[in-house]
């Protein structure tokens, strides 16, 4: 009985004993054109021991690399992808070079920092305010995320100009000033007298509404006479 411990190394253990076993026929075959028939037959043994592969980008590439692997990069055959090397397989990737930013107010970010210096290095006044009313609300947006509670306008106006050294002044409900573009597009309202709606110095809506009470209480009062003199027909007739 031959255990396993008594095998060599197995190297890619998703494809078994087995196909590295036809790997290690292969390498002792001499003939090329033969050796060439058995390694495309295993390319496609180990394509369908392992059916996952088929969703993988490019995955004969991933294939033959993987025959290669196995045979230790003895394998003497042409492949339709660049053969791998030990070299290339063992060599380290490059080191990225990771951004290396310091904030010097952490509990903001890095990226707050950024609008404050745009801010303070905008020339034009309207883009400038906006800036700062951007970077205030945000600001009471931060403090409430992390305390969990409101923060007054005043402790923003204060910590931003402490920031800034005064040149943002932070100003709670500030509105823009509508621009020369957005006044010319303006609707032009007619405002002449012959426009404007009718008051109640005019009397007509107090006379309608006497005359109307008028009316419906001779109305009623005709009703409650024309009762009272039926009663007394038919007392009457009874007689």
């Amino acid at each position: 009985m031959e255990y396993n411990t008594t095998r060599n190394h197995l190297i890619m253990k998703e494809y078994g004993r087995n196909i590295q076993k036809m790997i290690e026929y292969v390498l002792t075959i001499e003939d090329m054109d033969h050796r060439q028939q058995n390694a495309m037959s295993l390319i496609e043994l180990m394509g369908t021991l392992n059916p996952h592969l088929r969703n993988v980008e490019d995955f004969r590439h991933k294939l033959w690399d993987h025959l290669f692997l196995i045979s230790d990069f003895k394998l003497d055959v042409e492949s339709p992808y660049p053969i791998p090397t030990r070299e290339t397989l063992r060599a380290r990737p490059e080191r990225l070079p990771y951004p290396k930013k310091y904030p010097r107010n952490r509990h903001f970010g890095k990226n707050l920092e950024m609008v404050i210096d745009k801010a303070i290095n905008e020339e034009n006044p309207e883009k400038k305010e906006g800036f700062t009313q951007c970077v205030g609300n945000y600001m009471k947006l931060a403090y409430s995320n992390w305390h969990k509670e409101s923060v007054h306008d005043d402790a923003i106006k204060a910590e931003l100009n402490t920031i800034t050294d005064g040149k943002l002044e932070f100003q709670p409900g500030y509105t823009p000033p509508p621009s020369a573009a957005a006044i010319a597009n303006a609707p032009n309202f007619n405002t002449s007298a012959e426009f404007l709606p009718r008051t109640s110095n005019s009397g007509g809506g107090s006379n309608k509404r006497k005359s109307f009470q008028q009316n419906k209480f001779k109305s009623n009062s005709g009703k409650s006479n024309n009762k009272h003199s039926n009663n007394k027909y038919n007392k009457n007739r009874n007689k």
